[in-house]
């Protein structure tokens, strides 16, 4: 054998070994649940960053804790395959990152967390979602609210959880209507709003209101910041049987 030769069955088989990894890989990937995907794509995206934190969200508001708030009052689920919360959360920020009346008032607040999609429409007296003490959406309100309804109705496949809530204290409009009955009707009136404007009955799995018992972290019981109205967005395989 001349010298220096006999060599390239290595070469060979360092590319058989190199292709072997890759498709081992590529099987592996293929086989994990969309939440290590998510994770391995935004990885490789920004290599210092989680994909999922605890942060304030793509949409900033001045009530940072929200989420953290609303995390333990929903049900704990399954892993949630991310593709269509992440599709319906990248709608929402460019719909409403385009409205100028949006980047002004800021009263809606979106987060893509382990449960799901959390969407939390904060009733600001300085821009209020609904009427003074009352379940009636403004018109602000319900230019939020059917915008939100109709890029979720394009995702029938998605179960949604809906809560209402005021502050401690909130003022009785009436005899036997205070707190626990407006927060009540605010979440109803938004189930409404979203059937009405092409999301399913069926998609709905939750109706729930707390009145003032569930204060935002860091937050006073008695500040109106804690007047909200709270949707979760699941996947379908995660709905309740």
């Amino acid at each position: 054998m001349a010298a220096g030769g006999g060599g390239s069955w290595k070469v060979a088989f360092a590319d058989f070994m190199t292709a072997m990894m890759a498709l081992f890989l590529v099987m592996w990937i293929m086989a994990a649940d969309e939440k290590v995907k998510g994770a391995i794509e935004e990885s490789f995206k920004n290599p210092w960053k989680a994909a999922l934190s605890d942060s304030t969200g793509i949409i900033p508001i001045k009530n940072a804790d929200v989420v953290q708030s609303q995390k333990a009052n929903f049900e704990n689920p399954s892993v949630v395959p991310l593709e269509t919360v992440r599709r319906i959360n990248e709608d929402l920020v460019k719909v409403f990152l385009q409205s100028p009346e949006y980047r002004e008032n800021k009263s809606l607040q979106i987060e893509l967390t382990p449960e799901g999609l959390l969407i939390n429409f904060l009733d600001d007296p300085s821009k209020p979602i609904f009427e003074k003490e009352s379940a009636e959406f403004t018109d602000y309100g319900k230019w939020v609210f059917n915008t939100v309804s109709w890029e979720i109705a394009r995702y029938p496949s998605t179960a949604i959880e809906l809560e209402g809530h005021t502050e401690k204290g909130f003022k009785q409009v009436r005899e036997n209507f205070g707190s626990w009955e407006v927060s009540t009707d605010r979440a109803n009136s938004a189930r409404r709003r979203l059937v009405g404007n092409g999301v399913k009955d069926a998609q709905i799995s939750k109706v729930a209101a707390y009145g003032g018992t569930r204060p935002l972290k860091n937050r006073k019981p008695e500040e109106a910041a804690n007047r909200r109205v709270t949707i979760m967005i699941r996947a379908e395989q995660n709905r309740n049987e």
